[in-house]
This record gives C-alpha cells, structure tokens and sequence, in this order.
C-alpha cells in the first residue's frame, strides 16, 4: 500500500500525473481540482494515494489532502460508485463541500459530478449520511471563515451556530446559513437573526 508519493512533478496529463521519486516515475491518476492545484512541472509535491487493484491493472489515485482521501475511500463504499466515479464528484465539490450536500440531502449537488446521474447520488445520501459526522464541519468552518475576525468575533460565530444546533437545525444547515452572514462586530443575537433569514429563504 503506497500512502502517498513525494517527488518531482514530472509531468501533467489529462486527469493523470507523473511524479518522479528516487529515479521511479509514478503515474497517479487525479481529479480536475487537482490538476488546477498543482505547481508547475519541475515542482516538488507531495500527493496522498489509494491504490486500486484490479486483474489486469494496478492503479494509483491522488489527493492534495488526507481529507479528500479520506472522502474517496467513503464514496467508493457506494454502490454503483467506482473509483473513477468518486474522482468525478471530488472533481467539482472538496471533502467538506461533499459532506454539506450529504447531511442537507442536496443531490443536485453531487449529481452534477461526471458520470454521476441523481439515482446514484441520491445512494451517495443513502449510504454515506450516517458515516458523516455533522459536528466535523465546524472546525473547517471556523478555520476558513474566521479569518480577518479576532477572537471575539470567532466566539461569537461559534455560539451563533451552536444556538441554531439547539433550535433543531442541523450543524451543516447553521454553518452553512452563518457563512453567508457578513458576522465581523455582531453579536450572536444579530447574527441569529440574519442566519434565520438566511435559512427561511
């Protein structure tokens, strides 16, 4: 089981890369987000990998973060939904916009993936809501979306999402709804009520 290769990008495919390490040329098939990622050749990376083994193939499947990984390792779980499959949706939504789609039930979302028709992603819903955990998005949430807040600030997001949580919304519903409200300077009461706008619309 390879992890991940670190070397030289050596060269830039369509939906494939060649990293170089120690003198062995790796060929990693990737995502479109990826290819749009990467430094230009000649560059060091470092790319996280699942090998795939099949009878008459063995191949290897990249990710800039353990994250998305993680997140291709769940969608190939999915009936219906092969390696290539979960290269697609990870191709137009990242690990975290993935579980915000799967928790609020949002197959339009993952349908517009290649190769991804409504049946499956409704089973990408089906199968994958119980193994997603809503409270993991809130430290991506807070992590990108406090930037340019002091701590104040930051609190005060936080208490604002955990208030809609206690009113019985779900976390990535309040994330989500939070995330659209410019918070910077207002208290949790403002934000709350500009969230419920945010959600009833």
């Amino acid at each position: 089981m390879i992890a991940f290769v670190k070397g030289v990008l050596e060269a830039v495919n369509d939906g494939s890369i060649v990293v170089e390490n120690q003198g062995i040329g790796y060929e990693i098939l990737v995502s479109g987000s990826v290819l749009q990622a990467l430094p230009q050749a000649g560059n060091e990376v470092k790319i996280y990998t699942y090998t795939h083994v099949r009878e008459d193939a063995l191949q290897l499947f990249g990710f800039l973060t353990r994250d998305d990984l993680a997140m291709f390792k769940l969608l190939i779980t999915v009936s219906g939904v092969g390696p290539k499959g979960a290269l697609g949706i990870l191709t137009v939504m990242d690990a975290n916009a993935l579980r915000i789609a799967i928790l609020t039930d949002d197959a339009k979302a993952i349908a517009r993936s290649p190769g991804i028709g409504a049946k499956t992603a409704g089973k990408v819903i089906l199968e994958l809501r119980d193994k997603i955990s809503s409270d993991a998005l809130m430290p991506d949430f807070l992590s990108e979306d406090a930037k340019g807040y002091d701590s104040a600030d930051t609190l005060v997001i936080q208490d604002a999402v955990q208030a809609l949580t206690a009113l019985g919304y779900s976390a990535s519903q309040a994330a989500t709804a939070v995330k659209k409200v410019s918070a910077e300077g207002m208290s949790v009461e403002d934000i709350l009520k500009q969230s419920l706008k945010v959600i009833g619309t």
